[in-house]
């Protein structure tokens, strides 16, 4: 979006499963890109609205610094577009990096052309309204994880996840030493060692029958 922070690219090429499997806290699987392709990462701007209402969006759309990423919960009522075009607009405008939300987004084919990131739990039509309590810039509880202000948060394919600031190095360095693994792991696969020798697997515990090269039935399983 054009002020992204420079650690951000290191953590996309990491991706959000190694990331999560090296002690970012992951949110849960309903949180999901609203388009094709959506990929953020940057420092979190926490917001609180009430149910139905997105006010406090707009405040956060004006306020935070350019290249934070909006995190949002609404109170568990999902079904209202929380976000959409004006909202994408006027965030893009701030070089804002993107927005995860615990409810409802619409206007998707807007933020797909302004190639604005989001990361939201539906698609609804439903309007909210500007007018009740809420929070900007403020610690707060998003699709059950405690999302601080500079915390980081990366989104992707797989899901999104969250890096408490107090513990982002410790957390980088030990996804960088995994995907370091990993990519060992790969050459070993092409050389045709298997995922069970490598990852050291008690395999007696699965029932397996030597399958020779004549066919299988068609009870056969694959």
């Amino acid at each position: 979006m054009g002020r992204q922070d420079p650690r951000a690219p290191a953590l996309l090429d990491l991706g959000t499963a190694t990331l999560g499997e090296s002690g970012a806290r992951v949110m849960p699987p309903r949180v999901r890109p609203a388009w094709p392709g959506a990929r953020l990462a940057g420092p979190a701007f926490p917001v609180r609205c009430s149910p139905a209402d997105n006010l406090p969006l707009h405040v956060a759309a004006a306020t935070a610094p350019a290249g934070w990423v909006l995190v949002a919960d609404v109170g568990g009522l999902a079904e209202r577009g929380y976000w959409g075009e004006v909202l994408t607009t006027a965030a893009c405008a701030r070089e804002l990096e993107g927005l995860v939300i615990d409810g409802g987004v619409r206007d998707v084919d807007a933020l797909e052309a302004h190639g604005f990131p989001v990361f939201a739990t539906a698609v609804a039509l439903r309007g909210a309204t500007k007018e009740l309590p809420g929070t900007a810039g403020l610690a707060t509880v998003v699709a059950g994880i405690r999302v601080s202000p500079g915390d980081w948060v990366v989104g992707d394919r797989d899901g999104v996840v969250v890096l408490p600031a107090g513990s982002f190095d410790e957390i980088h360095e030990r996804a960088e030493a995994r995907a370091e693994k990993e990519r060992g792991m790969f050459d070993a696969l092409e050389s045709g060692s298997t995922t069970v020798e490598l990852l050291g697997l008690d395999a007696s515990p699965v029932r397996t029958e030597e399958i020779g090269t004549g066919s299988v039935g068609t009870d056969g399983i694959p």
